[in-house]
């Protein structure tokens, strides 16, 4: 049985959650443009496959006697995020549909549909043969999630559509004729370590909201590694310690949930960090209710960065 199929329009959820058991988490595109690629050939649609991981599939105009071709566009691959609890392997493991009312979710994981509903919708139409429309250009592009890469290496020369329909956004019922920009930063620190003779704490931040940078950023929601930041930087007026390691956030264009450090000290960490916890979590409390922030022995380490190299982190 087929979690969606008694969805409308039939053929678009069909398709959504044929796609939905393939992983194709950015860098990881293959099978599902193999499956784009075996749709087209079952039905005797063109396409082409670059170099980039694209894929394009033409159809001709039906009950349509314009010539002039219009591009459908839309992304193969989707965010791969999880919570802490879940067991699934993106990299072999369909996801866990779910129905909840009017809304379809994937079981502890991101759903994808962020562009997976692009590619049924299109999917849907190249099924077809009762749609009205002129000849379609429908364009799948890679790696779009971590810098529309296949986007920036497709060659445009086999198209010949100078209108576009992209769907790629989030609103029901809206048409938009803009997008935002992105940009990536990279910076590095030169970090000096010394022998760890102290003990280990770890200090997690998580369940915090999250949310797509893009489309939810302007809700407020708090950036994990943003407050383990502020712990840290509350917790040096309290206590000496040195970091041993830092991260947090696994997308790039994600608001990161989770975050962690490990500190060697020897003072009251626990003490400390569930004072400035306490501090912090209600200051966060109208977007973030569920925050926790904790502070934890942990096995102990060989090294750990210098009193300068753990202040610069911090800074």
């Amino acid at each position: 049985m087929q979690i969606l199929e008694n969805l409308k329009p039939e053929k678009v959820f069909k398709y959504f959650e044929e796609i939905s058991a393939i992983p194709r988490g950015s860098g990881n595109t293959e099978k599902i443009r193999e499956y784009c690629a075996d749709f087209a050939m079952k039905r005797n649609l063109d396409f082409i496959c670059d170099d980039s991981g694209n894929i394009i599939i033409f159809k001709n105009a039906v009950n349509n006697q314009s010539t002039e071709p219009v591009i459908i566009q839309g992304h193969l691959d989707m965010v791969w995020e999880k919570n802490e609890q879940c067991n699934i392997n993106f990299e072999t493991d369909g996801l866990e549909l779910a129905v909840d009312g009017d809304f379809v979710h994937a079981v502890g994981t991101t759903l994808g549909g962020d562009d997976g509903i692009a590619v049924a919708m299109a999917l849907a139409v190249l099924d077809s043969d009762d749609i009205s429309h002129p000849p379609l250009e429908i364009v799948f592009t890679s790696d779009e999630e971590v810098g529309m890469t296949g986007a920036n290496g497709i060659d445009c020369s086999v198209l010949k559509a100078k209108r576009m329909i992209n769907l790629d956004s989030e609103a029901e019922g809206t048409l938009w004729v803009s997008c935002a920009g992105g940009i990536r930063a990279d910076f590095g620190l030169n970090i000096d370590y010394k022998d760890c003779k102290s003990p280990v704490y770890k200090i997690d931040v998580s369940n915090l909201h999250g949310g797509h940078s893009g489309a939810e950023i302007h809700n407020g929601y708090r950036n994990s590694n943003k407050i383990i930041g502020k712990v840290l930087s509350e917790l040096i007026k309290k206590a000496n310690f040195n970091i041993v390691d830092i991260g947090g956030g696994t997308a790039d264009n994600a608001i990161t949930r989770s975050s962690y450090c490990l500190i060697s000290s020897d003072d009251d960490i626990v003490s400390f960090v569930s004072e400035i916890a306490s501090d912090i979590c209600n200051e966060i409390r109208d977007t973030d209710p569920d925050a926790e922030i904790t502070a934890m022995p942990v096995q102990p380490s060989e090294r750990c960065m210098d009193d300068e190299s753990t202040k610069a982190v911090i800074t």
